[in-house]
């Protein structure tokens, strides 16, 4: 069982950074691939990035390549999420998921879930 809590979200101007991080407990990540993901209102949950810490095999979606960076530590505890040059359709809530063996962009076959984080971005 792997139990996951996001932090680090909040309100940024257009342009503007911020960093996410998704904590496991209960176990490491070693052995499983994790990946972000965002519901705006009224939206579909979205695939944002994900990681595979064997093999440090990422995947990001066309809409943040060259924005955003996701990566983990040495200690395969915590998972980030690193936004840069924000717009104001990146807002949502994002929330990290892990499974077993390698990353997807499907969210459907993850198994472990955080609770969220709002990530705001004005105009």
């Amino acid at each position: 069982q792997v139990q996951l809590k996001e932090s680090g979200g909040g309100l940024v101007q257009a342009g503007g950074s911020l960093g996410l991080s998704c904590a496991a407990s209960g176990r490491t990540f070693n052995g499983y691939g994790v990946g972000w993901f965002r519901q705006a209102p009224g939206k579909e949950r979205e695939f944002v990035a994900s990681i595979t810490r064997s093999g440090g095999y990422t995947i990001y979606a066309d809409s943040v390549k060259g924005r955003f960076s996701i990566s983990s530590d040495n200690a395969k505890t915590t998972v980030y999420l690193q936004m840069n040059s924000l717009r104001p359709e990146d807002t949502a809530v994002y929330y990290c998921a892990a499974r077993a063996g390698y990353s997807s962009s499907d969210y459907r076959v993850y198994d472990f879930w955080g609770q969220g984080t709002q990530v705001t971005v004005s105009s």
